[in-house]
């Protein structure tokens, strides 16, 4: 790698991998902006966990939201081959959330965030996982990609769900229901 540091963000700029210059308010810098932030969200619920399974769970997620994030910073134009997801990344995705359902009670209510640190964490990954998906619609309805990213964000985002749910189960600890006052 170069140098960390270019100047050329003094000038609010930077460019995409493909050597476009852009503004660093540009669509294409919040999408992938936020997939880091979900990366490194991931991050502290994977320095959380006492499980092996999950630890690997977020890694191999890790290792996927990079590959989304550097199309997303792709301008197209570059002749670098870029990592790609394939549709066995999204199928892993929902087999796992299959084998953790397996093992919880059916949801017929709405629940709370909440009950154990973890569990609020995977939801706080929910929630920035649910933003960074907006953020990469914006980027594809200006220029289309390859949908199986669109695809992969949207499951990722149930996947935590059932996560946060799953380390509860395990933590032997019950899901908070949502019970609204009725005034």
């Amino acid at each position: 790698m170069k140098k960390i540091y270019t100047k050329n963000g003094d000038r609010c700029q930077t460019t995409l991998v493909g050597g476009v210059p852009v503004a660093k308010d540009h669509v294409r810098l919040e999408a992938y902006g936020t997939i880091d932030e979900l990366i490194a969200h991931l991050a502290l619920l994977h320095d959380k966990s006492e499980w092996v399974d999950i630890k690997e769970w977020i890694l191999h997620i890790e290792d996927k939201l990079m590959i989304c994030a550097a199309h997303i910073a792709s301008d197209g134009t570059t002749e670098i081959q870029l990592p790609a997801l394939v549709e066995d990344d999204v199928t892993w995705l929902e087999k796992n959330i299959d084998k953790m359902e397996h093992e919880l009670v059916p949801l017929n209510h709405f629940i709370l965030p909440g009950g154990h640190i973890m569990a609020s964490h995977a939801h706080v990954c929910r929630t920035v996982c649910r933003r960074a998906e907006r953020c990469v619609v914006a980027v594809y309805h200006q220029q289309p990609f390859d949908e199986l990213i669109l695809k992969y964000m949207n499951r990722l985002s149930d996947f935590l769900f059932v996560l946060s749910r799953y380390i509860l189960k395990r933590k032997g600890i019950k899901d908070i229901p949502w019970k609204p006052e009725r005034g």
